[in-house]
C-alpha cells in the first residue's frame, strides 16, 4: 500500500485536482483530500507538483521494427528487440501496448515466418515485460494463403485486435518512385524484379480478397476480438467495414471520413506524430483539425513511442483542447475503443496504472515515474518513499 502525494491528480472524472492518491494491492484505492493523513502502514511518495497521469495506453504501435531490423537488411534477435521496446515504452509513461504486428503477403520483416516467431517470443517473454503487451495483428487481405492459420490464432485468443490492411497498391507505386524500390525489397529479402513479379500473381487473385476478410471478420466477431479498418479512404467504405464488425477506424485519409466513423459511433484512430510535425507526413488528415472539430478520438504511437505523451501537451498547449480532454485520448477513450474496463481512468477498484508527468517545460513534459499494476517500473528521479512516520520505506 502506497500513496503518491504532492500533486495534481487527473481524476476518473476528467477533472484534476490536488491530493494523495492511494494505492493498494495494485488498484487504486481512492484520492486523499490534500493535506489527509494516508492510513497507517501505508508508504508515501512525494511527487514534488508533478502530475499524476492514468498511463497511455497504445492501440497500434510499430516502432519496435527499428529494434528488429535498425538497418535495411540488418536483424537483431527478437527477444533483445522486445525487451528493448519494453524499456522504451515504460519510459514513456506506456502501461499497456498493442504491438502492430503486420502479417504480410511479403516475406522477410513481415513476413509469416518473422510473424509466427515474433509471436511465440511474445508469448515467452511477456512475464518479464514491464507494459503489459498485447497483440494488435495487422492482417493485409491480399495475403490469402495464411487465412486459416489466422483464423486459428484468431480463435485461440493469441490476438486483442485485428486491422485489416491493404497496401499492395501503395508498394507497388512506391517502387516506380527512384530510391524506393531498393528500400522495399531489402525489407523483403527479394530482388526488385522478384517484388513486381509477387505483386502481380497477388492482383490476379484481387476478388477473393474481400470474402478472405469477411470469414476472418466472422472469426473474430465470434471470439470476441476487437478488429479496425487501416487508412478508411471514403465513408463508403468506412461503411462496409461497420458492417463486418470493424468497429474503429484507424487513420481515415479524409475529414468526410472520419466524419462519417464518428457518424456511426466509431472511434476514430490517428497518429500523434502527426500532432508533432504539425501534419501528416503523407498529406491526408491533419490530426490536431481532426480532434479540434471533434473527429478524432483516440491517439496511437504509430512509429514514435514518445509521441503519446508530448501528443497530448501539445494539444492543450496549442488551444486545440484542455489538457484533460487531450489526455483522454491516449488514456480512457483509447481503454473504451478497446473494451478494456480495468484500466484507463484514475478511479477506485481500476488498475494502478500510472504515469507522472513534470509539465514545468509544457513544451517537453517528461515522464518521472511510471507504474503498472502498482509496481513501479520506471523512476526517472530516484524518489524514495516514506513512511507515515517519516522513516525512508
Amino acid at each position: 500500500m502506497f500513496v503518491l502525494s504532492g500533486g495534481r491528480i487527473l481524476s476518473g472524472d476528467g477533472v484534476l485536482c490536488d491530493g494523495g492518491l492511494l494505492v493498494r494491492n495494485g488498484r487504486i484505492d481512492g484520492i486523499l483530500p490534500d493535506g489527509a493523513a494516508a492510513p497507517q502502514g501505508a508508504r508515501v511518495l512525494d511527487v514534488g507538483g508533478a502530475l499524476i497521469l492514468p498511463g497511455i495506453i497504445d492501440l497500434h504501435g510499430d516502432a519496435f521494427e527499428r529494434q528488429l531490423m535498425p538497418r535495411p537488411d540488418v536483424h537483431m534477435p527478437m527477444a533483445v528487440a522486445l525487451l528493448e521496446t519494453d524499456r522504451q515504452m515504460i519510459a514513456n509513461g506506456i502501461t499497456t501496448a498493442y504491438h502492430g504486428l503486420t502479417w504480410s503477403w511479403e516475406p522477410g520483416l513481415r513476413g509469416r515466418d518473422a510473424a509466427r516467431t515474433f509471436i511465440a517470443e511474445l508469448a515467452r517473454l511477456r512475464p518479464h515485460l514491464g507494459c503489459d503487451t498485447r497483440l494488435h495483428l495487422r492482417h493485409e487481405i491480399a495475403n490469402l494463403e495464411d487465412e486459416a492459420e489466422l483464423a486459428g490464432l484468431l480463435a485461440s485468443g493469441q490476438v486483442d485486435l485485428l486491422a485489416f490492411n491493404d497496401h499492395i497498391d501503395s508498394i507497388r507505386c512506391a517502387l516506380e518512385k527512384p530510391g524506393k524500390a531498393g528500400a522495399y525489397a531489402a525489407r523483403t529479402g527479394l530482388t526488385v524484379p522478384a517484388l513486381y513479379a509477387l505483386i502481380d500473381r497477388l492482383l490476379e487473385r484481387r476478388a477473393e480478397w474481400e470474402p478472405s476478410q469477411a470469414r476472418l471478420a466472422a472469426v473474430a466477431l465470434a471470439h470476441g476480438v476487437a478488429m479496425a479498418s487501416h487508412d478508411d479512404p471514403s465513408p463508403a467504405f468506412r461503411q462496409q467495414m461497420q458492417a463486418i464488425g470493424c468497429t474503429l477506424s484507424e487513420f481515415p485519409i479524409d475529414a468526410a471520413t472520419a466524419r462519417a466513423a464518428r457518424d456511426m459511433g466509431s472511434p476514430v484512430v490517428l497518429g500523434a506524430p502527426n500532432i508533432l510535425r504539425g501534419g501528416s507526413h503523407c498529406g491526408r488528415l491533419n490530426a490536431a483539425e481532426a480532434i479540434g472539430a471533434g473527429l478524432g478520438t483516440v491517439l496511437t504511437s504509430d512509429y514514435y513511442y514518445p509521441a503519446l505523451l508530448l501528443a497530448a501537451f501539445r494539444l492543450a498547449q496549442d488551444g486545440v483542447c484542455y489538457l484533460p480532454d487531450a489526455w483522454g485520448l491516449v488514456s480512457w477513450n483509447a481503454a473504451d475503443a478497446a473494451g478494456l474496463t480495468d484500466r484507463g481512468r484514475i478511479a477506485p477498484g481500476l488498475r494502478a496504472d500510472l504515469t507522472v508527468v513534470d509539465d514545468s517545460l509544457p513544451d517537453c513534459p517528461r515522464v518521472q515515474a511510471t507504474f503498472v499494476n502498482g509496481h513501479c517500473l520506471f523512476n526517472a528521479l530516484g524518489l524514495r518513499a516514506q513512511s507515515v512516520n517519516g522513516a525512508a520505506a
